[in-house]
């Protein structure tokens, strides 16, 4: 937090920069929508629908009918093979019962039960010959079942003949469709990047200086962020080119304005003392008085030495005397802190 500010100053700072981030929020909020709903621009059609329809429709009622009597057949044959099992359950039953009662005549040894046995095996021959015809029905099924899903695949595989070129047409058309959203939205971001750099350049410290930057903040998250999940594999290339151009622009900026800082820097120091501190902001001198560096070089400076007066880096004064009490004060300082007085130099604002 700045030192040389007010607190209310402060604290306006600190909401100011809410408001830029706020702003900056909303704006990527809106940039999303629009960036993602840039796709719908360019439609693509689904590769059936450029089948020709009049070699479609047989083929599709083709695989209707083949699918419609596959399902008959399923279910026939599920059918089928429950009478089978209760078939095979009554005979099984029948059977054991056949054997149980064999034995009981064999121990009894009752010659007149000869027609009871007669009777009983017919009977079980009747299950017997039940069950194998059950068996038999539902191989038949089964045998419907198999013809209904070789007809369905033949179906289907008249189908894939169809579709194959069309998956090919479809392919091209959404490349080329992909290609021309991308160009759209790039259309979209790069205006962005350069209002905000123009922005940078010459509003970044002006009167709304919180919606400038929001603005930058959202330009720069729109292209990097927001971009990216919709570049194709060639789009990383923009990407990386416009980050390398941004950021040589940034460095030989940065470059040339610490030369230039540091010319100025020069010509302020050749200065007499009293100019310099009359062309110096005093927020920007009692920060840096905080951070216990020399208010106009930058360079560290012990200020809890009472010997010392001047700065040993580029001589400016540090320390003075009160023209009223005579008490040692910061030369910076607007008011002597012991009785008030006012300096005789003051900074600006």
């Amino acid at each position: 937090m700045n030192k040389g500010l007010r607190l209310t100053e402060r604290w306006m700072q600190l909401a100011l920069w809410l408001v830029a981030f706020l702003f900056a929020s909303f704006l990527i909020g809106l940039g999303g929508k629009v960036v993602a709903n840039l796709a719908y621009v360019e439609p693509v059609p689904s590769a059936e629908s450029l089948i020709d329809p009049v070699k479609l429709k047989p083929v599709k009622e083709r695989i209707a009918a083949a699918e419609q009597a596959y399902g008959e057949a399923a279910s026939l044959e599920q059918q089928a093979e429950q009478a089978r099992q209760v078939a095979a359950s009554n005979t099984s039953s029948a059977r054991e019962a056949f054997d149980n009662w064999i034995a009981t005549r064999q121990a009894t040894q009752h010659p007149d039960q000869d027609t009871a046995l007669i009777k009983r095996t017919r009977d079980l021959d009747t299950l017997i010959e039940a069950e194998h015809k059950a068996t038999a029905a539902l191989q038949a099924q089964k045998k419907i079942m198999l013809d209904a899903e070789q007809a369905k695949g033949r179906a289907n595989d008249a189908y894939d003949v169809l579709l194959k070129p069309a998956q090919g047409h479809a392919y091209g058309i959404a490349h080329r469709a992909a290609r021309k959203v991308f160009y759209y939205r790039v259309g979209v971001t790069l205006p962005l990047l350069a209002i905000a750099a123009a922005l940078f350049r010459y509003k970044r410290k002006g009167k709304y200086w919180p919606f400038t930057w929001g603005f930058i903040f959202f330009a720069l998250f729109a292209f990097f962020v927001e971009l990216v999940p919709y570049l194709p594999d060639y789009g990383g290339y923009l990407r990386y080119g416009v980050g390398i151009l941004l950021t040589v622009a940034g460095g030989r900026y940065a470059i040339r304005w610490l030369q230039s800082w540091l010319e100025r820097q020069r010509a302020v120091e050749a200065l007499p003392d009293a100019q310099r501190r009359s062309s110096m902001r005093y927020d920007v001198a009692v920060q840096r008085i905080g951070k216990s560096v020399c208010p106009s070089c930058e360079r560290p400076t012990n200020f809890k030495d009472e010997q010392i007066r001047h700065c040993p880096h580029c001589g400016i004064g540090l320390f003075d005397r009160c023209p009223a009490c005579s008490s040692r004060k910061n030369a910076f300082a607007r008011f002597c802190f012991s009785c008030g007085t006012p300096a005789s130099a003051s900074l600006v604002d």
